[in-house]
C-alpha cells in the first residue's frame, strides 16, 4: 500500500476511533454531544441541501478546469462566490434561523452583549474586568473567551444600521470566504508558482470548514488573517502587520498564526520587521483604549477552567482534536502532504500543522477545535497543490461528501 493510502488510512481510523472512544466516554466527560465534534445526532435536509449539493457537483466537475483555464483575477473572484455559495447553502440546510439568521444570537454569542455597549471606550477600559465568570457583570461565553476586538467587530456592524443575526452571520461568510482567495494568493506569490495555487483554488473554494465558517465568528477569523498572510506574500508587511495584528484581538490563539507568517516571510527580514512593527500599532492601540492583551490572556486562561473545560478529559481531547481537525480539513490535504516536497506550499501547509499541534498541546482546546482552528485548517489546503491533476476531481468529491454527510447527519452548534 502506497504511503498516501496509509495516511489517509491512519487519518480515518483516528477519526473512526475518537468517534468510538468519545462514545465510550460519555457526555459527562466529554461534554461534547457527538465528539470529537461538538455536535448532536440529528439527520435532517433543508432548504440548502439542494443548494449545496448543486454547488458541490458544480465544483468538482468544473472547478479544476475553470481553475486552469480562467484568467487568474477571474478564477480568483469564481472561486471566492464558490466559497460563499458553498458556506452558505450549508447553513441553510439547518434552517434560515437555526443554520444562519439565529446562530450569532444565543445567550452565549456576541450579539447577545452588543445592546449593552453603549460606550466603546467605556467598554473597553473595563474589559478585562469582567472576564471571570461568577460575577453579576460576567462577559457571556463568547465574548468572554476572546479579546474585546472580537465584540466590536458586531458592536460597529449594528452602529451602522446593519443590526441582527443576519448581517452578523452575512458579515462572517463573506469574511470567511476570502480564505479561497488568500490561500491560493499567497501559495502563487510566495513560490511564484502560479500552476500550483490554480491547482488548490477550487479546494480552498470546497473547504470541508465550511460547516462552520457558516456560521461562527472564527470565520471572519479566519478570513482576516488568512487576508494579512496574503498581504504579506504580496509584498505589503506594514498592512499584513495591521491585519495580523487585529487577528490577536480577535481570538487569543491567533498568536499561532504566527508561524504561517513566519514561513511566508522567512528571511526577508525588513517585511518580517514592518509586519511587526505593524501589529504593535494594533497592540498599541488597543493599550491607549484601556485593554491589555496580556491581562486579558491571563483572565481568559482562569476563565476557561472555570466551566467545563475543566470536567474534559484531556487524555482524549489532546488526540480527538486531531480527529476533529481532520473532518474540518478533509482527506485531501492530508493526502497531499503525504506526497509533500519541499516548496512554499510543503511550507505553508506545514506551518498550519505546526500551529494546529501548538494549540492541541497548550491544553487551552479541548473540543470545538473544528471551529476555533478554522484560521490555521484553511492553510492545510495549500498542500492539495500536491495532487495528481488526474485525482483532483475524485478528491474534490471527498471534500464535498464530508462536508455534506457531517451537515446532514449532525447537528453542529456553531
Amino acid at each position: 500500500m502506497s504511503r498516501v493510502r496509509w495516511t489517509v488510512l491512519g487519518a480515518s481510523v483516528l477519526v473512526l476511533l475518537a468517534v468510538v472512544v468519545g462514545a465510550l466516554l460519555g457526555g459527562q466527560r466529554t461534554f461534547a454531544g457527538f465528539p470529537p465534534l461538538f455536535a448532536y445526532w440529528l439527520p435532517h435536509v433543508g432548504v440548502g441541501t439542494p443548494l449545496a449539493l448543486l454547488v458541490a457537483v458544480l465544483v468538482v466537475a468544473k472547478g479544476p478546469e475553470l481553475a486552469d483555464r480562467l484568467p487568474w483575477r477571474t478564477a480568483l473572484g469564481a472561486g471566492y462566490l464558490a466559497a460563499v455559495a458553498w458556506t452558505i447553502s450549508l447553513a441553510l440546510v439547518d434552517g434560515w434561523d437555526r443554520g444562519f439568521a439565529g446562530r450569532l444570537t444565543t445567550s452565549d454569542e456576541y450579539l447577545h452583549e452588543v445592546p449593552g455597549v453603549t460606550d466603546i471606550g467605556a467598554m473597553l477600559r473595563g474589559f478585562s474586568a469582567r472576564i471571570l465568570d461568577y460575577q453579576p457583570d460576567s462577559w457571556t461565553t463568547h465574548v468572554s473567551g476572546h479579546p474585546p476586538g472580537a465584540l466590536l467587530a458586531f458592536v460597529g456592524l449594528d452602529r451602522i444600521g446593519l443590526s441582527g443575526g443576519a448581517w452578523a452571520a452575512l458579515l462572517c461568510v463573506l469574511v470567511g470566504g476570502l480564505t479561497a482567495v488568500a490561500v491560493p494568493v499567497a501559495l502563487r506569490a510566495r513560490g511564484n508558482d502560479e500552476a500550483a495555487a490554480r491547482a488548490v483554488l477550487p479546494f480552498a473554494a470546497l473547504f470541508p470548514g465550511a460547516v462552520w465558517v457558516g456560521v461562527s465568528a472564527d470565520g471572519l477569523f479566519a478570513g482576516v488573517t488568512a487576508c494579512g498572510i496574503a498581504l504579506l506574500a504580496l509584498g505589503r508587511p506594514l498592512l499584513a502587520g495591521l491585519l495580523l495584528g487585529l487577528g490577536i484581538f480577535l481570538s487569543y490563539g491567533l498568536v499561532l498564526i504566527g508561524v504561517v507568517a513566519l514561513v511566508v516571510a522567512w528571511r526577508n527580514w525588513k517585511a518580517l520587521g514592518l509586519a511587526v512593527l505593524g501589529a504593535v500599532v494594533v497592540v498599541a492601540a488597543f493599550a491607549a483604549a484601556g485593554f491589555w492583551w496580556l491581562d486579558g490572556y491571563h483572565l481568559v486562561v482562569e476563565r476557561y477552567y472555570q466551566g467545563i473545560a475543566s470536567s474534559r478529559v484531556y487524555h482524549y481531547w489532546v488526540w480527538a482534536n486531531l480527529a476533529a481537525a481532520v473532518l474540518a480539513a478533509g482527506l485531501a490535504p492530508i493526502a497531499g502532504l503525504a506526497r509533500a516536497r519541499r516548496s512554499p506550499a510543503a511550507w505553508l501547509a506545514g506551518a498550519a500543522v505546526a500551529a494546529v499541534l501548538f494549540a492541541d498541546l497548550s491544553g487551552l482546546s479541548k473540543a470545538e477545535v473544528e471551529r476555533i482552528w478554522l484560521p490555521f485548517t484553511v492553510w492545510l489546503t495549500a498542500a492539495t497543490a500536491f495532487l495528481p491533476a488526474g485525482s483532483r476531481r475524485p478528491w474534490l468529491a471527498v471534500q464535498a461528501g464530508t462536508a455534506l454527510v457531517v451537515n446532514h447527519l449532525l447537528l453542529t452548534n456553531w
